[in-house]
């Protein structure tokens, strides 16, 4: 099953999204490693995940969603989404 990666900037100041974060699970099994990142294992296409969290996110609000492959590394994350990571990307 694909990887995906989701990153995003949301524009407004203080906002609170609980909705996009639960549009974000409800798309597969999911990794939070960083404040505006998220990696999801998802059969659904690219453009497809853009076009379910748009619904969930301000009209000057930035999302960038991408595939990934095996090749990764990181710094300063936790545990988890380490492990999380060698088990699915």
């Amino acid at each position: 099953m694909p990887t995906k990666l989701i990153s995003y900037d949301l524009r407004r100041p203080g906002q609170d999204y609980p909705e996009l974060f639960a549009a974000i699970k409800s798309i597969g099994t999911w990794c939070h490693p960083l404040e505006s990142t998220w990696i999801v294992r998802t059969t659904l296409s690219s453009a497809d995940v853009r076009t379910r969290l748009s619904n969930h996110v301000d009209a000057n609000d930035k999302v960038l969603v991408t595939a990934l492959a095996g090749d990764w590394a990181s710094s300063g994350l936790d545990k988890q989404s380490n492990d999380w990571l060698r088990q699915n990307v």
